[in-house]
């Protein structure tokens, strides 16, 4: 028995599952969790001292690599002046000041501890604003794990939530609205339905958590137009893409603004942070300033800020970070595809900048609908053979590839020569 195996059984008599979130858990690619003790640039070691190239960074906010230096000595120095107070700190408006002054139409943010909450707050302080109840979201995108969002995903266009959890009242869902990604007749439907009774849509602007499902031509716009045609407040889940596309997140990527913004833990250098930001108009609702209710006793925790901070400062004093990542998950990403389609398997990659996905399927896959026609047993094929030779990914069909800048060019050839060689074997 391995060290990760026995720490998984202890783990299972005293945690659910045996992990702290469902998507650490290995059952549906049947493995057992690897329990990692270290992390430097673009590796992981296991408990049974094992090295892994990461693919997973945390779920996103790695983009410098594990441990990098110039984050680690922020928070050691951090760390000698204190590990929490309960009390604002010059370090929060610094952080503030940047997000401000860097990305578009925000004008104010409010940090807090993740990025469930972020969204959460943001559906609130939007419903405060529109002073409307319903808000529409998409099938197979991910907003944490609120009541209100944790509606199930199904074909076609739902106009009633339906809990996608046990715990959650009917009534916590009734105004949530679904609608199609990449689809946007399926939002207009919904608006001509409600046209004075939808708050907010909320939308990951690439799609990450049904795999990677990039926007289609006009996709984004056309919800920018239906916002601001409808009055309703248009949210951007930037958990994943924000500061991962560019700096200006996918805002900028994609040249379409939003109203309100959310982002996680990236902006913390993967330590628990979140935040939402938008309009002046919209985020002066929240208390104390305005009437709409939101705290956190750790929000704004001063190890956290500057962690960000140093992560953030360095991203933006060195741009050509973004365009040598970016190209660089084109080029990994687009001679995935030529190896996959070289061989008898029928299977898709999207990716967009140094986001990815693998699906196996025949289906070009475009919204959650596609995505669900992957077959997950070939998956698990796929990701035991890439285990087996040290490469750790998302251990789910429907999570994300993510580079980083700590990820050379010859380490995701012998990737590729790995891919391919379990491509030939099937």
């Amino acid at each position: 028995m391995t060290q990760s195996e026995r720490l998984f059984e202890r783990a299972c008599r005293v945690i659910p599952g045996g992990v702290n979130s469902p998507v650490r858990a290995f059952g549906s690619v049947g493995e057992t969790p690897r329990f990692i003790q270290s992390a430097e640039g673009a590796y992981m070691t296991d408990a049974d001292g094992i090295r892994y190239l990461d693919f997973v960074g945390s779920w996103g906010p790695m983009i410098l690599g594990h441990n990098a230096p110039v984050v680690r000595e922020a928070v050691i120095k951090a760390c000698e002046r204190g590990l929490s107070y309960g009390a604002a700190t010059e370090y929060e408006v610094e952080i503030a000041e940047l997000i401000c002054s860097s990305v578009p139409n925000i004008e104010m943010i409010r940090m807090v501890n993740s990025g469930t909450e972020a969204v959460m707050s943001a559906i609130r302080a939007a419903r405060g604003y529109t002073g409307r109840d319903k808000i529409v979201k998409f099938m197979g995108c991910y907003h944490g794990h609120s009541d209100a969002l944790l509606v199930q995903a199904g074909s076609g266009v739902m106009t009633a939530g339906v809990p996608d959890s046990a715990g959650v009242p009917a009534g916590c869902t009734k105004d949530t609205l679904s609608a199609v990604y990449n689809d946007l007749d399926s939002v207009r439907k919904l608006f001509e339905e409600f046209p004075q009774e939808i708050a907010a849509v909320i939308v990951e602007p690439a799609a990450a958590n049904m795999g990677v499902v990039p926007p289609e031509e006009g996709f984004l716009p056309g919800l920018r137009q239906l916002c601001t045609r409808y009055g309703a407040v248009l949210i951007f889940d930037e958990v994943i893409t924000g500061f991962r596309l560019g700096f200006t997140g996918a805002q900028g990527y994609y040249g379409v603004d939003a109203d309100l913004v959310t982002y996680g833990k990236i902006i913390g250098s993967g330590m628990p942070v979140g935040a939402y930001g938008g309009k002046k108009e919209i985020l002066s609702m929240v208390a104390p300033a305005g009437p709409v209710y939101q705290a956190g006793t750790l929000s704004g925790n001063p190890v956290a800020m500057q962690a960000g901070l140093a992560q953030l400062t360095y991203l933006k004093d060195h741009p050509q970070i973004y365009t040598e990542l970016n190209e660089k998950g084109n080029w990994f990403f687009e001679e995935l595809k030529k190896t996959a389609e070289a061989s008898k398997l029928e299977c898709q990659v999207n990716h967009t900048g140094s986001l990815g996905s693998i699906f196996f399927t025949k289906v070009p896959v475009k919204d959650y609908a596609s995505a669900k026609t992957s077959d997950t047993e070939l998956f698990a094929s796929w990701f035991r053979f890439m285990l087996n030779r040290q490469y750790y990914f998302a251990p789910s069909q429907f999570e994300a590839i993510f580079l980083s800048a700590a990820h050379t060019k010859e380490e995701l050839q012998r990737v590729l020569e790995d891919g391919k060689e379990f491509f030939e074997s099937v």
